[in-house]
């Protein structure tokens, strides 16, 4: 491929990579969703998004290192399928939990679809994005908290890079009040899809631009900021979805100058946490994993 067309892939890729995921991949997820198609079909969505987001950071690399294994693509593989396995498994306990606590009449299901996604993802952001906070804030929560911070390279499988308890906690806020005013489970389903995507672009090593809109959506340009390693100084971007309620915390932060190098992730207070993904279960349980954040 000659260096013109090399730059013009690239330039496509830079301004289309967002629009393909957020409109392209989740506006086909919910047609799928909204239409009661096969569940598998959203998983199939999500295999082309997980490529897309491995292509552009091939093609529009921010830092060129972070495209490489350095001894931690097995424990983040391992993540991914753990926390995604709890995102599925989360929507399929749907019917049953609606079941033991009949919920009441509330969900707007008069609405298109389009529009009730959008009022979940609405809802599950801030839930997600106040637990979120919460775990910077309050020593217990940190603890399991600190496994995401461990990373020190910023990547599109990084955003499931949790430990597992914590993963939980994040589904439970985000998706405890939607459940008890009525989610239906075909939004539940357009949700997990939407939550995959969003953590995809967020950690994503893609120097892509989406204009003006990164002062109002949580990608990766703003999220770089959430990981720098220093105490307090990563206390920003805690959003999900939108920045909204970073503005409303005043947690929101970012500087068009920075640029991030490996070392400027992970954890400033614990340079040497385990790396392995057995580890990295049972740490936050010793007495060395309570640290302040």
């Amino acid at each position: 491929m000659d260096t013109t067309t090399t730059t013009l892939v690239q330039r496509i890729t830079r301004y289309a990579y967002v629009p393909f995921m957020l409109l392209g991949l989740n506006g086909l997820g919910i047609l799928l969703a909204g239409s009661g198609a096969p569940k598998y079909w959203l998983l199939a969505i999500l295999a082309v998004a997980i490529g897309a987001s491995f292509l552009a950071e091939r093609i529009i690399p921010y830092e060129g290192e972070w495209n490489h294994d350095l001894g931690d693509s097995r424990r983040d593989r391992i993540h991914a399928v753990v926390n995604e396995s709890l995102i599925l498994v989360s929507v399929a306990a749907i019917p049953v939990l609606a079941a033991i606590v009949p919920a009441p009449e509330l969900w707007p299901d008069g609405l298109p679809f389009a529009v009730q996604v959008v009022i979940a993802i609405l809802i599950a952001d801030f839930g997600i994005t106040t637990v979120h906070l919460a775990s910077h804030k309050i020593g217990l929560l940190w603890r399991f908290h600190a496994v995401h911070h461990s990373v020190t390279r910023f990547y599109g499988l990084n955003g499931l890079m949790k430990h597992p308890l914590h993963q939980t906690i994040e589904m439970v806020a985000g998706v405890a009040p939607l459940i008890l005013i009525g989610l239906p489970l075909g939004v539940a389903s357009a949700l997990s899809l939407a939550v995959a995507i969003q953590l995809l672009l967020q950690h994503s090593n893609a120097d892509y631009r989406v204009g003006p809109a990164k002062y109002l959506l949580a990608l990766n340009e703003g999220h770089r900021f959430h990981h720098l390693k220093w105490a307090g100084i990563g206390d920003v971007n805690f959003g999900l979805f939108t920045l909204l309620w970073d503005h409303l915390y005043r947690t929101y932060s970012y500087d068009p100058e920075r640029r991030f190098t490996t070392e400027q992730l992970g954890m400033a207070a614990k340079p040497d946490y385990p790396v392995d993904y057995t580890r990295q279960l049972i740490y936050p349980f010793k007495p060395t994993g309570r640290f302040t954040p």
